[in-house]
């Protein structure tokens, strides 16, 4: 006889794939952590290398980032305080996936704008 699991541990136990996609997979989570590939930024220094971010969404980004244990962030008690962030182990082991659905999506980019541009002709 199959056991049945109480219906609050099926709800406290989000499915892997949408918990991890849904958090990554918004508009700006790739590309922050594409920013901090090369190394140590400031919060100034992400927005200029992400471009059109505001400063709202960049800070909500890198809050989620952090608590999903993606990044690291860095107080300096100094005046004015300096805030810095980083990849963590998890956030570096997450890179080369990354890479790949980028490459992906640049190879593939062409193909699925003329698909659009057909479906919405038919």
């Amino acid at each position: 006889m199959e056991k049945k699991l109480p219906d609050h541990f099926i709800f406290e136990q989000p499915c892997p794939i949408r918990d991890v996609l849904d958090r990554i997979g918004d508009q700006w989570s790739l590309l922050v952590l594409e920013a901090l590939e090369p190394g140590t930024l400031r919060f100034n220094e992400l927005g200029r290398v992400i471009g059109d971010i505001s400063k709202q969404m960049l800070s909500k980004t890198l809050k989620h980032l952090e608590q999903d244990g993606f990044i690291q962030r860095t107080l300096y008690p100094e005046v004015p305080p300096r805030v810095e962030y980083q990849l963590t182990t998890l956030g570096h082991s997450f890179l080369e996936p990354m890479q790949q659905l980028i490459t992906w999506a640049d190879t593939h980019h062409q193909a699925i704008c003329e698909a659009r541009t057909a479906y919405r002709k038919s």
